[in-house]
């Protein structure tokens, strides 16, 4: 019986379902993993029992995955899952920051009482007059899960589409729409664009990456759209925009000090994701992710340790070894495996920055002194014995 900590309310139902050989703990001490969505890890107390930890949701800047990484603990996340969520809610921040459609009813609203109202409101609706958004330029910054369907989208809106991504994988290039225009640069892309949206993760390279210089190149009256993280733009820019006019909307998930203050906001509760089906989504392939690692070892999404899968365990032993990405380290692994006379079916071993992992199956089942051994490597941080 494998025993899972679930953190956060997982789905609005509150249901989550492991199946067979799976309960559900209260006491973290006694977990094999973690299950969460959006509490801070950073500072939590992780007891030796956590193997791996899977979070509903692709950002994981509330989970320490350097120090976790170091500990031999696999962190994994569910990209793409809620996806067409913020698509959706990204589309609806185009219409309404093009036809006036609030402010509209803000004016219905405020006129409730007013006898004449069907005749006023046809007078009224001049001052709500918008633009159509097909055949206006947009550009799109960042071409992933999230991107590549709102460019999609986009095209099928009759909208003139650039492309900026120059880490696009192949799998979203394949999907993306021959329509989607892609440019070399960012300049490039917010030349002349009536629209403007991000879709990329809060990096080193990405924070304040939409800055003055980059608003200054799209037309005046132009739209900003920020769904992806709050640091992606400046703030203090963005502001001095709508305040000159460069800017006529900006909307984003993030309700910052600084962005409730600012004028022509179109601001929500970081609800990209918040659907029932994306929460359902996301706790369908995070659930998938740990429970394939815990049951084979296998590695699928993780933040913090390459890609590795030799598929389901059937040999009589599988065993995995976390370590640092140093060399000799395969080679320190068979020289005691050799030791114990294991005869190794099969082994592999990948790499991701300074992190690596390395799994093979055996026909016998190692003696406890070669796990001993195994564990005493140098830069070893953590041995599994998976079967």
């Amino acid at each position: 019986m494998r025993h899972i900590k679930t953190i956060d309310d997982i789905t609005k139902d509150g249901k989550v379902e492991f199946g067979d050989g799976y309960d559900f703990v209260e006491n973290t001490e006694e977990a094999d993993a973690i299950l969460m969505r959006s509490t801070d890890l950073h500072g939590y107390e992780l007891p030796p029992s956590i193997r791996a930890i899977a979070r509903c949701g692709a950002g994981v800047n509330n989970i320490p995955i350097d120090e976790y990484a170091k500990r031999g603990v696999v962190v994994f996340n569910s990209p793409g899952a809620n996806s067409n969520a913020v698509k959706e809610l990204v589309i609806a921040m185009l219409i309404l920051s093009s036809r006036g459609v609030v402010q509209s009813m803000k004016w219905v609203r405020a006129h409730a009482d007013d006898p004449n109202i069907l005749v006023d409101a046809e007078k009224a609706k001049k001052a709500f007059v918008g633009r159509e958004l097909k055949g206006k330029r947009i550009g799109v910054v960042g071409l992933g899960n999230v991107g590549s369907k709102v460019a999609n989208a986009c095209v099928d809106l009759g909208m003139q589409v650039y492309g900026y991504d120059p880490f696009i994988s192949v799998e979203h290039a394949w999907v993306l729409s021959r329509d989607v225009q892609r440019v070399g640069t960012l300049e490039d892309l917010c030349r002349g664009c009536d629209y403007l949206t991000v879709h990329v993760p809060s990096k080193a390279d990405t924070i304040g990456m939409i800055d003055a210089d980059v608003l200054g190149l799209l037309n005046p009256g132009a739209v900003l759209i920020n769904y992806a993280r709050e640091t992606i733009v400046d703030e203090d820019a963005v502001d001095a925009a709508l305040q000159g006019g460069r800017l006529s909307w900006f909307a984003t998930d993030f309700a910052t000090p600084k962005t409730v203050a600012m004028p022509n906001t179109f601001i929500t509760t970081h609800s990209g994701a918040g659907t029932g089906e994306a929460e359902a989504n996301c706790a369908d392939m995070a659930i998938s992710e740990l429970k394939d690692y815990l049951e084979n070892g296998n590695i699928a999404n993780s933040v913090n340790y390459p890609a590795c899968s030799m598929g389901k365990a059937r040999a009589a032993s599988r065993v995995a070894c976390l370590h640092a990405n140093v060399p000799n380290m395969i080679g320190q692994i068979t020289a005691i495996l050799a030791k114990d006379n294991a005869n190794v079916q099969r082994m592999v071993n990948e790499s991701a920055g300074e992190n690596a992992y390395t799994m093979f199956d055996t026909d016998e089942h190692l003696e406890n002194s070669t796990i001993d051994a195994l564990k005493a490597i140098p830069a070893v941080y953590r041995v599994r014995v998976i079967k």
